[in-house]
């Protein structure tokens, strides 16, 4: 791995470079399974000595953050220290300033949607997800019935571990900032023990005497998007079975993926949740499921047909049926299908949205 600091003479910053700098915090974001432990352990004792603190006497490892979160909360309890602030908040302050300077205030914001902007889109959510899911895990929410006792634990529950997992470090999760850094030219080596540790391992938590850190997961599934997405399993996947399922980034419960190989109609009609039912039509098909369920089209001009699928309890789903004119090589033409706002009447008006004009505007001479 290149590194470059700020005193370093050679140091330019190319677009080749950034790109380089960038596609490999990239890989390190998404990396699963086990990295190097000795790498990562001598990473964290590293962060430590450049905090001007003790290293930790003691560094557990863990399969997952859900388990180290929880082994935080037992530390917390028992009135360890959190020393976040002076090994990685200080440094990041540091690393940051330095590499703006180097940019330049003007030219960061350029600087960051090349590096930080391209990785952040995917990375970042990603990072909420698990957090969300590990506070969910650790301290569920009360039942909308429960008695006010019950439910006052419950958010004093969620405090606790909300405090928690601000004392943990995301590991390869901060790949964004660590790639606008290394290829700012400057900055970086506030932050390269950290850098090390995320190209090693997940997210991690450092404490006075101890250090506990979490394997990356094994096995990561997204869609083209970069989204959490898996029709037959977990999207993401830790070694002691914590994980989240997703279909085109929409959390699911894991028994909802179970029953997609066996959707029907009526299981699409019956579905009370709205955000499920959407996923249930994007997998059973809009265009199958306006054949099977014998809805009849709103309009039909030239350019296609509009259909409608009403839904209890939710906006109808609005599409264009269109044919394109340029004929498959084997002869045949294929049909599209254009997802297009309820209000649409027509279906001019629904492909001229899609070109985002008036239908008033729409007069191709071609189609293609």
């Amino acid at each position: 791995m290149e590194t470059v600091t700020q005193n370093d003479p050679t140091a330019v910053r190319t677009p080749d470079r950034t790109a380089g700098v960038t596609a490999r915090w990239r890989a390190a974001a998404a990396a699963t399974g086990a990295g190097d432990r000795a790498a990562a352990e001598r990473a964290v004792r590293a962060a430590y000595r450049a905090a001007g603190l003790p290293e930790p006497a003691v560094v557990r490892w863990f399969d997952s953050p859900l388990a180290a979160a929880g082994a935080a909360l037992e530390l917390r309890a028992a009135g360890a220290q959190s020393v976040r602030e002076a090994v990685r908040t200080l440094p990041w302050e540091t690393a940051r300033r330095r590499a703006v300077e180097h940019v330049g205030p003007t030219g960061w914001a350029a600087h960051w949607a090349l590096t930080g902007g391209e990785l952040g889109p995917v990375t970042t959510p990603l990072a909420d997800r698990v957090r969300n899911a590990v506070l969910d895990r650790l301290a569920p929410e009360a039942d909308r019935e429960a008695d006010v006792a019950v439910a006052a634990e419950a958010r004093s529950r969620r405090t606790t571990v909300r405090l928690a997992l601000l004392d943990a470090v995301r590991g390869q999760h901060d790949a964004p900032w660590f790639a606008a850094l290394e290829a700012a030219g400057a900055g970086a080596d506030a932050v390269a023990p950290l850098a090390e540790q995320a190209r090693e391992a997940g997210w991690w938590w450092p404490y006075r005497d101890v250090a506990l850190l979490s394997e990356r997961p094994t096995a990561l599934h997204r869609d083209e998007a970069g989204r959490l997405d898996r029709a037959d399993g977990p999207a993401l996947e830790y070694a002691d079975g914590f994980a989240l399922h997703a279909w085109r980034g929409m959390p699911v419960p894991p028994e909802f993926l179970a029953g997609l190989a066996e959707v029907t109609v009526e299981r699409i009609r019956t579905e009370e949740n709205a955000e499920l039912r959407r996923v249930l039509l994007e997998h059973y098909g809009y265009d199958r499921y306006l054949e099977d369920s014998g809805a009849e089209p709103l309009h039909r001009d030239e350019t296609g047909v509009l259909w409608r699928i009403v839904l209890p309890d939710d906006e109808p789903v609005v599409m264009v049926e269109v044919v394109n004119s340029t004929p498959e090589p084997d002869g045949t033409y294929r049909t599209y299908w254009l997802r297009v706002p309820p209000s649409t009447r027509t279906a001019r008006a629904g492909v001229a949205w899609t070109f985002g004009i008036p239908e008033s505007a729409y007069h191709p001479q071609r189609e293609t």
